[in-house]
């Protein structure tokens, strides 16, 4: 075999591309315009920002095609309702009006991030039964056992989506109104009760009884007097 062919490189593609070694690759040396050196740095080395998990997960409920009667005609815009949360207790609604979608999405999460209320939850349900009514949206949500999962619509479903709530059996007796059904959700998430300030409540009554009965027992005697 002739020796230029032994010497020739090794052609790994078929645009022409050769073969380099390692020891090659690392002795070449790389220079700018002014003949400087120029380091030379691997992928590895390049500085990539740091991408955590998000703080809040949102999703977006509904977009809807809203118009506006103007001197020129009809103005159309769109309207977005997005919901906000961290999947623990702490969850946020928001609407509103943009040119295009993208747009009206962006307005609508700003609001929502806005407006975020911390509730309070016992263990993977609410606290207590509710009902709220909010214009013409009425929304019940009772608590319940775990593994019962989410029984609700569309609309109070996405929200509790992005809470801790696990266990949840809703039902929305008014208008089907979605703005109004969140806007309800939200009002009964933020009515939540602990079940301490329960005990406590019960307590003072308990207290306050026996107080009741020695009066009685006090004026008993006196009328036997």
């Amino acid at each position: 075999m002739p020796e230029t062919e032994k010497k020739a490189p090794k052609v790994i593609n078929k645009s022409g591309t050769l073969k380099m070694t390692d020891e090659t690759a690392a002795k070449k040396e790389i220079r700018d315009i002014s003949g400087k050196k120029m380091e030379r740095r691997g992928r590895r080395d390049r500085v990539r920002a740091d991408v955590g998990p998000k703080e809040f997960d949102d999703i977006t409920i509904a977009v809807d095609r809203v118009s506006r009667t103007v001197a020129g005609g009809r103005r159309m815009r769109f309207k977005a309702l997005v919901a906000v949360g961290n999947h623990k207790n702490k969850v946020g609604v928001g609407v509103a009006k943009g040119n295009d979608v993208t747009t009206a999405v962006a307005k609508a999460t700003s609001k929502a991030k806005k407006s975020m209320i911390t509730f309070n939850m016992d263990g993977e349900t609410i606290c207590h039964e509710t009902r709220t009514k909010v214009t013409g949206a009425d929304v019940l949500m009772k608590p319940a056992s775990p593994g019962t999962g989410i029984i609700a619509g569309g609309t109070v479903r996405s929200i509790m989506g992005l809470t801790g709530v696990k266990n949840l059996i809703s039902k929305s007796l008014g208008s089907t109104n979605k703005v109004n059904i969140a806007y309800a959700v939200i009002e009964g998430l933020r009515q939540q009760v602990p079940r301490k300030e329960w005990t406590r409540g019960s307590e003072k009554v308990e207290k306050a009884a026996p107080k009741k009965a020695a009066t009685k027992k006090v004026a008993a005697k006196k009328e036997t007097k």
